[in-house]
């Protein structure tokens, strides 16, 4: 034997949580402090579709037509983005899975990959509150970071602390009525994913409704234990 040890699989984490929750200002930091990536359904489609890539272009037609993503093509755009090389310290997935079937799908991939959940985080809030938080964040058109009116003003009102930029922007479906909705989706879909890594014991809950920096200091916690 030559005494070389078996490398070790890349972590993937998943944080769960619903709308406003703070999950897209808390993987950032996660990026920046554990080297991880983080990886929205959302970019990557834009990212899929952009390349090129046979999933992409699948995925490019269905969208043009005018319909949803399949799952299928959802996963397989994830399994291609895995093999990246910088996907190699671990990923923090954002939005996806957002249901048990699509859990299923991932858990598979994953055994492919000789992969693992390592932690399912759920960011726990008050739905009553949720208005409130929505209503107020707003994000950097130049880089895409996330402020909020209260709990997190940029420091020079209407200039980026990252890139300086100065077109804030603010999603037209940020309201009261919409709010609502999206949270019923939450608990309808998503919410049921709770229960589903709790049975793989990969669970971990963490109240959500504190200052960003407490709420990062619990957060990597649980990331450095899940990644040891």
């Amino acid at each position: 034997m030559d005494g070389s040890k078996t490398p070790v699989a890349a972590p993937v984490l998943i944080l769960l949580g619903p709308p406003g929750a703070g999950k897209g200002t808390q993987a950032r930091m996660l990026e920046e402090t554990h080297g991880l990536v983080q990886l929205s359904t959302g970019d990557l489609l834009r990212a899929a579709v952009a390349a090129g890539t046979e999933a992409g272009q699948r995925a490019k037609a269905v969208m043009e037509a005018g319909d949803l993503v399949s799952d299928e093509i959802v996963v397989a755009i994830l399994r291609d983005r895995l093999a990246d090389a910088d996907c190699a310290q671990g990923v923090i997935l954002d939005g996806f899975p957002r249901t048990t079937v699509q859990a299923q799908a991932l858990d598979a991939l994953l055994q492919a990959n000789g992969q693992r959940i390592n932690a399912a985080i759920s960011l726990e809030v008050d739905d009553a509150a949720m208005v409130d938080r929505i209503s107020g964040r707003y994000n950097c058109g130049g880089c895409g970071e996330g402020y909020h009116d209260t709990f997190k003003p940029t420091a020079k009102p209407g200039v980026c602390d990252h890139c300086g930029g100065t077109e804030m922007r603010r999603r037209a479906d940020d309201n009261a009525e919409t709010v609502a909705q999206r949270l019923a989706a939450y608990h309808a879909q998503t919410a049921p994913l709770i229960d589903y890594y709790a049975g793989q014991g990969a669970l971990s809950r963490i109240p959500a409704m504190g200052a960003i920096d407490q709420i990062a200091v619990a957060l990597d916690n649980v990331v450095t234990e899940a990644t040891a």
